[in-house]
């Protein structure tokens, strides 16, 4: 071997010893940024803004892969964890679902069913009644031969638990139940969890009423209601 060929080896072993050092810092930077990031999970984004007091899908989230370091403790990792939450607050579209803006959806108590009736959005609803609250139930009833020619504002029922909200719909021309009710172009649909007695009242009054309206009732205000107040005419204020 001549020393043109001996430089050639040496060149040789030189390069493969400058790539196995690259190779092994390259290693070193990736180990290092590991230990630093550490493991990823999976995290849940929101496609669009979800309303507040909204039952939640899976179809409302997207899946993104993050660092489990950089996910508070609070992060939605399972996405079974929304089955029958809704949302606390508005939640905002690209915001990571955390724990803290779901709980769960209002249940039926022993002896209570489940009774959805439309109210007008414009008289009885005003974005303010959401699940978990209490509602009076108020009905208008037109005279007739029995109230001595008396039309009639009467209380339903009185504590009403609203346990869910349902979404704006645009009423058609002879939909609603009664043809003598009001006028509305649109209506939302309002659930309750009732005793028999009470779910009666309320189909009763949805069928035959003029109109059916909601009274939001304050919160902690366990004040019943006096039976002499429940029915009302106005020659009461003649």
């Amino acid at each position: 071997m001549n020393s043109r060929q001996r430089r050639g080896v040496i060149l040789l072993v030189l390069s493969a010893l400058c790539a196995l050092g690259a190779f092994a810092g390259v290693l070193s930077v990736i180990r290092d940024v590991n230990g630093k990031v550490g493991s990823e999970v999976d995290a849940y984004r929101l496609k669009s803004d979800i309303a507040p007091y909204k039952e939640l899908t899976a179809a409302q989230f997207e899946r993104v892969s993050m660092p489990k370091r950089w996910l508070s403790e609070t992060a939605v990792t399972d996405l079974g964890d929304i089955r029958g939450k809704i949302a606390v607050t508005r939640l905002e579209e690209g915001s990571l679902l955390q724990s803290d803006m779901i709980v769960d959806r209002p249940e039926l108590e022993a002896g209570q069913q489940e009774i959805a009736i439309m109210i007008d959005a414009a008289t009885g609803v005003a974005g303010k009644i959401n699940p978990g609250s209490r509602v009076n139930i108020y009905a208008t009833f037109a005279a007739d031969d029995s109230d001595n020619g008396a039309d009639q504002s009467k209380l339903i029922v009185a504590g009403a638990r609203v346990i869910d909200v349902g979404k704006l719909t645009a009423l058609e021309p002879g939909q609603s139940s009664n043809d003598r009710r009001r006028t509305a172009t649109e209506a939302v649909p309002i659930t309750f969890a009732l005793d028999t007695a009470d779910a009666q009242r309320v189909a009763y009054a949805e069928s035959f009423a003029e109109h059916v309206r909601l009274a939001l009732v304050a919160g902690g205000d366990d004040t019943g209601v006096k039976p002499d107040d429940r029915t009302y005419t106005l020659d009461e204020d003649k």
